[in-house]
């Protein structure tokens, strides 16, 4: 099995490298993944300028390829020009800090699943949550190793070419994780942070206070819930975002009707 690996922490980060060794047992993988780290950039490509690379090596050997560019960059890149053949499977991850509720929005490592999935293939975002109140970092080997048994069963059955998996791990308990979880999209989010600082000559700055759990309600079932709950959470995204129940009603059949409307 041919893999692509990316990520938006970028290619020196430790979630990558511990990703990168155990993805081995299920294939030959090639590392394709930002120079530096591309947190927060979404589904961001870079267009309005050239896209430069550099060969990375461990031990003397081909290790992968840094992309002074988005997860969605490296990607492109890595179907196109670096995998020897067309990958059977790309994952993104595992990121610092979980992806979770609408924030998968502005996540760069969903964004590399979801660039995958634009071309047909399976693809795979797997974060761990972390916390800064408690200064508690991901266990990455772990998490890899976790990740493994997961794969697999997900790669088992039938999958849309138009979804991906979206794989959180909870942060580091005594007694988590409690299991692993199918889950929906926490999308009720009820309030947004800004956090308004002063720099040494007086002007304002902000910084985005961007909690996945405490900006969102907690509801059962929801990736956000079951994640705060001590489960790894997997949850099936779609990049369509069509409403297609809205286009499909009984009562309206809107799509491809024209919109009854006189334009000036």
């Amino acid at each position: 099995m041919q893999i692509l690996l990316t990520n938006d922490d970028g290619i020196h980060a430790p979630g990558i490298r511990s990703l990168q060794k155990a993805l081995t047992q299920l294939g030959d993988v090639e590392v394709v993944a930002p120079l530096s780290e591309q947190s927060g950039v979404g589904l961001s490509i870079t267009y309005l300028h050239p896209l430069m690379i550099h060969q990375e090596f461990e031990s003397g050997k081909h290790w992968g390829w840094a992309v002074a560019g988005s997860p969605a960059d490296c990607v492109k890149l890595g179907i196109l020009e670096f995998c020897p053949q067309r990958p059977d499977l790309i994952i993104s991850g595992i990121n610092s800090g979980s992806n979770v509720g609408i924030n998968v929005l502005y996540s760069g490592t969903v964004a590399g699943a979801i660039e995958g999935a634009f071309a047909g293939i399976p693809s795979i975002a797997i974060s761990a949550a972390s916390s800064f109140a408690n200064d508690t970092k991901p266990d990455y080997d772990r998490c890899a190793a976790q990740s493994i048994p997961i794969i697999r069963k997900l790669l088992q059955d039938p999958y849309p070419a138009d979804r991906l998996w979206n794989l959180n791990f909870p942060e580091i308990r005594p007694d988590w994780p409690r299991g692993v979880k199918w889950t929906s999209l926490g999308v009720k989010r009820h309030f947004d942070v800004m956090e308004k600082r002063m720099d040494p000559r007086g002007r304002p700055y902000f910084w985005s206070g961007l909690d996945p759990i405490q900006n969102h309600q907690l509801e059962p079932g929801t990736d956000i819930h079951e994640l705060s709950e001590g489960y790894v959470t997997v949850t099936p995204l779609k990049f369509d975002l069509t409403d297609h129940d809205h286009l499909q009603s009984s009562s309206t059949k809107l799509s491809g009707s024209e919109i009854d409307l006189e334009l000036d």
